[in-house]
């Protein structure tokens, strides 16, 4: 079968989770012996097999969701081009990869071409009823909880389905007496898009000046953000307020290839995000180590990372996290235990695997 995914955003590395999925999503149906393609906007960043680059739309670099509004502005183009490739590599199934950035409301396809809408995050505009009225074959979120939120929110999920993030990379555990190492020894790390509702600046400001562990942040400017320069401005106020620890350091952005080795090096990782994560491929990849995850109990964490680290009401704030990260790693048994479960947790979250889930939707 020949596949296309569309996303106007992907790129190579790109620090975001969406592409990130979509990526290992492709590779998990090529695994499984169909051709995929990825259609993109994204100006050249590195060449990955089945990347298509669409002529016909220009966005900035980072791009606002009204840089793209405005860009379709006129979609006729956009739309030929689509179905242009579509027709020429006799795709057989597309997935619009997001209701407006991956032209789910649009939804250019020629009529033979089954067609599929992924929902990555909460909408309930008129984006995402254009998205519906279209009539996609089936339509897919990331997790249980994005589902129950949007049928709370008053859409009909009736027929939604979820198939999970996958992993871009196999789970492999830090062995035990390396980890028990890093128990005592290693740094927190945590890798997130440069956002403020990742919960990093509130973070910062609230560790404890007794806190004697090294804490390494990987910020990464992604190719949208909601207002011009929020990534900038996200980034230079962590660096601000971590130049004025002792503990902490803004690290560089990290490739696809260094996100995972970078957590398996952790003691812990926090996912401190202050809105509900619809997934949390971050956290998702820190378990694939075997290196626990302390969060916030919101969104879809608490279902995927379940006992492999510590967890507190959003409501009790980033200095009683601070006092979970501390005793998680001082209680020797509990760490090991959570450790162990990490891996355990995430296992299933093979491209493979989610790639024959998406592929049974169109069955």
């Amino acid at each position: 079968m020949n596949i296309a995914f569309v996303l106007l955003t992907y790129g190579v590395n790109e620090p975001a989770g969406i592409e990130r999925s979509i990526g290992a999503l492709a590779r998990g149906c090529r695994a499984l012996g169909h051709r995929a393609l990825v259609l993109t906007a994204a100006t050249a960043r590195g060449h990955q097999e089945g990347l298509v680059r669409l002529s016909s739309v220009r966005l900035p670099r980072p791009a606002t969701e009204e840089d793209l509004l405005q860009a379709l502005a006129n979609p006729a183009r956009v739309c030929a081009e689509v179905n242009k490739v579509l027709e020429r590599e006799q795709v057989d199934l597309v997935c619009w990869a997001d209701v407006s950035w991956g032209l789910g409301y649009l939804a250019p396809a020629p009529p033979r071409t089954r067609t599929v809408l992924r929902v990555g995050v909460l909408r309930t505009d008129e984006f995402m009823g254009h998205a519906l009225a279209r009539r996609p074959g089936a339509v897919f979120t990331c997790s249980p909880f994005l589902t129950k939120q949007a049928a709370a929110a008053g859409l009909d999920t009736t027929g939604w389905h979820d198939v999970p993030d996958p992993l871009a990379f196999a789970p492999s555990a830090v062995p035990s007496r390396a980890r028990e190492f890093l128990r005592t020894e290693g740094p927190v790390r945590i890798a997130a898009r440069a956002e403020p509702h990742k919960g990093i600046a509130e973070l910062i400001d609230a560790i404890p000046a007794s806190f004697d562990r090294p804490v390494e942040i990987a910020l990464a400017p992604a190719a949208f953000e909601y207002w011009p320069g929020m990534q900038d401005q996200v980034i230079a106020d962590c660096c601000e307020r971590a130049a004025r620890t002792r503990q902490v350091r803004i690290v560089p952005a990290l490739p696809w290839d260094a996100v995972q080795p970078f957590f398996a090096q952790a003691a812990i990782s926090v996912n401190c995000s202050t809105s509900p994560e619809t997934f949390g491929l971050a956290a998702a990849e820190s378990l694939s180590t075997g290196t626990p995850v302390a969060h916030y109990a919101l969104g879809h964490l608490p279902a995927l990372i379940g006992q492999a680290g510590p967890f507190v009401p959003l409501h009790s704030g980033p200095a009683l996290l601070w006092e979970a990260v501390s005793s998680f790693l001082d209680d020797r048994e509990l760490y090991h235990r959570a450790a162990h479960q990490a891996v355990e947790r995430v296992a299933h979250l093979t491209p493979e695997a989610s790639a024959r889930r998406f592929l049974s939707l169109t069955s």
